[in-house]
């Protein structure tokens, strides 16, 4: 699997760019590489994709943060599937072709993209995003997940291809944009003449109308169904954050781009561990005498078991470490520990003869409490966990 590059790289720019820098970095950069300037450069076409993926994730306030903080893996770029990584060109086109203006899609390549005068028509309405909720076991978030999900949502109608029309030969050619999905309206001003160009208001930017509607879909070109969906899900997410996955929210209207799939992740809590950022925390409970001669004992793990010892005189509140047993960072090779704090259990009721053994054993200056001056207080070791 190829790594793939800093959507910054891509686009050229500093990571502390403005939106309106960053959007005119990707017109050069889409300029440069748009398939009408390199016909039949299948290089060419992928670095067109790869632009409109950094676009994508960087013209979002939201996905930005997620991609600063986490990298590839904050929105789901592993390799691709999410954002960008199963875009077609129509996508592309539909998603992001308003940034370029006229001279791209009409003069600049002497024509349009898919119909007459100066502008690129729309094809039909993109879809709305969908969010769902995906609740993760510890394992899972520690190792990562592969969840098929069904999702009701507005899918393309299989009668009609998401045209919304009986047959490919039900359309006719907008009588009040005369098929260039725009309306342009001249007026006199104290000025003089002004131009506005505006989106056609019968056909709605698409250029054509329906001559007989799709009795299945009532002309939409979606009905409402269910779509099974694959999500990858990388290891180290955490409890808020929120996926995208481009292109699998609902079904635009009428072969319309259809909208993301926005997956909120919750944990599920563990029955016995804790999470603290990348740490996970567990309260391990011994008796007086395990304390004393020392003990060795199975504490739960992510993953399992593991056995750990526990040195004769061990007091309680201390903190033992298992070094990278914690979770994995989103977007880093970073890895947390997991922290076992010791109590020892003082038990609430005791028989006559445990009784007289205490009240003999409370006489005993080995009873008295004496820490050493090296022992460490609370605050030093809660200092000494996260430090």
């Amino acid at each position: 699997m190829s790594t793939k590059r800093d959507y910054y790289e891509i686009l050229g720019i500093a990571k502390s760019a403005s939106q309106d820098e960053i959007k005119k970095a990707y017109r050069k950069v889409a300029m440069q590489y748009h398939p009408d300037r390199n016909p039949d450069n299948k290089e060419a076409e992928e670095k067109f994709k790869e632009a409109a993926e950094a676009y994508e994730v960087l013209s979002d306030t939201d996905k930005r943060a997620q991609y600063d903080r986490f990298g590839h893996a904050g929105v789901g770029g592993r390799g691709g599937g999410f954002n960008g990584g199963n875009m077609n060109m129509d996508d592309i086109f539909s998603n992001f072709g308003d940034i370029f203006g006229e001279d791209i899609f009409g003069s600049f390549f002497g024509g349009n993209r898919g119909g007459s005068g100066g502008g690129r028509r729309s094809r039909g309405t993109r879809g709305s995003n969908l969010r769902i909720k995906i609740r993760l076991t510890y394992e899972e978030i520690a190792k990562g997940a592969n969840k098929k999900i069904k999702v009701k949502k507005y899918v393309p109608c299989s009668h009609c291809s998401g045209l919304g029309a009986k047959d490919k030969n039900a359309f006719q050619t907008c009588g009040t944009c005369g098929g260039s999905g725009q309306v342009r309206k001249v007026t006199q001003t104290f000025l003089g003449q002004m131009q506005t160009v505006t989106t056609c208001p019968t056909c709605h930017g698409e250029g054509q109308t329906i001559t007989s509607k799709c009795g299945h879909c009532k002309g939409e070109g979606r009905v409402y169904g269910e779509e099974m969906v694959n999500i990858d899900i990388p290891a180290g997410v955490q409890e808020g954050m929120q996926l995208s996955l481009s292109g699998k929210g609902n079904a635009g209207e009428r072969g319309g781009a259809p909208g993301d799939l926005l997956i909120l992740i919750e944990e599920e809590p563990h029955p016995e561990l804790q999470r603290d950022g990348l740490n996970v925390a567990f309260d391990l409970y011994i008796s007086f005498p395990d304390a004393v001669f020392g003990t060795s004992v199975e504490v739960p793990t992510i993953d399992g078991k593991a056995k750990i010892k526990i040195p004769a005189g061990t007091q309680s509140g201390k903190i033992f470490r298992l070094k990278g047993k914690g979770f994995p960072s989103v977007n880093s090779y970073e890895k947390g520990d997991q922290l076992i704090h010791v109590n020892v259990w003082t038990p609430q009721q005791v028989s006559s003869e445990e009784k007289a053994f205490l009240e003999k054993s409370q006489a005993s200056d080995n009873f008295k409490p004496n820490p050493e001056k090296s022992e460490k207080g609370f605050f030093e070791k809660v200092r000494d966990i996260f430090s």
